[in-house]
């Protein structure tokens, strides 16, 4: 069986193509199950869309859960369509949050991590000049609101958990055992993490995460899936193969996606 849980469109503002469009790709690759899961909005600020780049409107959100709910039904004999969200996590918001999310009959909610000590992960000045204990301290902050969220019980998989290496690549050679001490809060919690194909078009050039986070996670008792964190449609399914294929060498039996909350295994 061959999926992906990680898809965007255009309502975000930094992608491209419309759901059907992905919907429809999926369905070309050969895919048996197709989620969507564009940026949701930023629940906790007062404007409608304060950031029209990076994430959807606000009012623009129970549009979203209609066209997903319609185009479900409309492709349901030719691919399963999931509903899905990637969600920011803010210690701060996350009840404002969860009581939005109740709302809605999610397959699945991806948690991510795009903003640490209020600075995007992905913004490589945030590095400069900086020293190895401040770079130690920096790592650590954002791998505890990883832990955050893998306790707050808002999500079934947790996104691209080292993206912060992706224009920063010795993000990765930072020492600290924070890593070691969030995957056995995720295993702890019976979370997912994605593998998202989408880091070899950052400087970092790889997947996140990395392989040897793969190794501790299965060492935790970590389930696995799988993202492409599509922006556009020709990428939905990218690497599919090549990752079902690593994460057999690592040791992997198994991996999952999620149905009405509900983990469904997939042999590898």
């Amino acid at each position: 069986m061959k999926f992906d849980l990680h898809t965007h469109h255009d309502r975000c503002g930094h992608a491209e193509g419309h759901i059907r469009d992905y919907i429809e790709s999926a369905v070309e690759h050969g895919l048996q199950v197709i989620g969507i899961s564009d940026h949701s909005p930023y629940f906790g600020e007062k404007e409608d869309q304060p950031w029209p780049g990076i994430a959807m409107a606000r009012s623009e959100f129970d549009r979203y859960i209609e066209e997903v709910l319609r185009l479900k039904e409309e492709f349901k004999d030719r691919i399963e369509v999931l509903l899905g969200v990637e969600s920011d996590f803010f210690p701060e918001h996350a009840e404002t949050y969860r009581a939005i999310y109740a709302r809605y009959p999610f397959d699945y909610i991806i948690g991510s991590v795009h903003k640490s000590d209020g600075i995007s992960i992905f913004n490589k000045k945030r590095w400069t000049h900086l020293k190895e204990s401040e770079q130690v301290r920096q790592k650590e902050l954002y791998y505890g609101l990883i832990r955050q969220s893998a306790q707050s019980g808002m999500f079934q998989i947790l996104g691209h958990i080292d993206a912060m290496k992706g224009y920063y690549p010795p993000f990765s050679d930072i020492p600290t055992q924070a890593i070691e001490e969030t995957l056995r809060v995720i295993g702890q919690n019976k979370l997912a993490i994605e593998i998202n194909t989408s880091g070899k078009m950052k400087d970092c050039g790889g997947w996140y995460p990395s392989d040897a986070i793969l190794e501790r996670a299965l060492h935790y008792g970590v389930s696995a899936t799988f993202g492409s964190d599509s922006h556009v449609p020709d990428r939905v399914g990218d690497e599919f193969d090549e990752v079902k294929r690593k994460l057999k060498e690592i040791g992997f039996k198994e991996w999952v996606f999620f149905r009405q909350k509900e983990r469904v295994i997939v042999p590898l």
